[in-house]
């Protein structure tokens, strides 16, 4: 058996690493299964944030949308945008989604930096008209909900909570996204 250098060697360890903590990002977590059948022709379009567990790519933003369109390849166009009132001015994230599996089931990941991937599953959805959902990221520390318009009813919005709350996510960390006015006063506050 042929002997491995020590750099190769450490090369290899490196990749490994690598590539299970990359794999690990588009994970699920333990109990959430995502949508069955999805159709994503559907799915497309503008989606408004109602409610999320906060994140620095996200912290301070109101008005977020997430508006997604089907490509020629098969993939997902994924364009994130949010106004930031502290500055004044709109952010906005590009990226791609790709299914894990068969493209009727609702679990893809989503590429905002090349190579970082992150996994996105829808696992509550309006199967009849589409207009609200249910989505975790790959651990229980990444949560939205989502609706066609910038509200929605207290009754769907407190049954999907429950719905995430019996699968251990950290619902009293939910914030309330607003989607009010977006003016700002001259010298960048709003």
């Amino acid at each position: 058996m042929a002997e491995v250098s020590p750099v190769k060697q450490s090369s290899l360890t490196f990749v490994v690493v690598l590539l299970v903590i990359l794999g690990g990002c588009t994970g699920r977590p333990d109990g959430v299964e995502p949508v069955r059948p999805f159709d994503v022709q559907r799915y497309g379009g503008e989606w408004f944030e109602i409610m999320r567990l906060d994140h620095s790519f996200e912290r301070g933003l109101t008005n977020v949308t997430a508006t997604y369109t089907l490509r020629d390849d098969g993939s997902v166009g994924v364009l994130n945008r949010g106004f930031d009132r502290e500055r004044c001015r709109w952010k906005e994230a590009d990226g791609t989604a790709e299914f894990q599996g068969e493209k009727t089931v609702a679990s893809l990941s989503v590429t905002f930096f090349w190579p970082f991937a992150g996994g996105y599953h829808v696992f509550a959805l309006d199967q009849q008209d589409y207009g609200w959902a249910l989505i975790s990221g790959p651990s229980r520390s990444y949560l939205w909900i989502l609706a066609r318009q910038p509200d929605l009813s207290v009754d769907i919005r407190n049954r999907l909570v429950d719905q995430a709350r019996s699968l251990g996510f950290p619902v009293d960390e939910l914030i309330l996204v607003d989607h009010g006015p977006t003016t700002c006063v001259p010298g960048g506050s709003p």
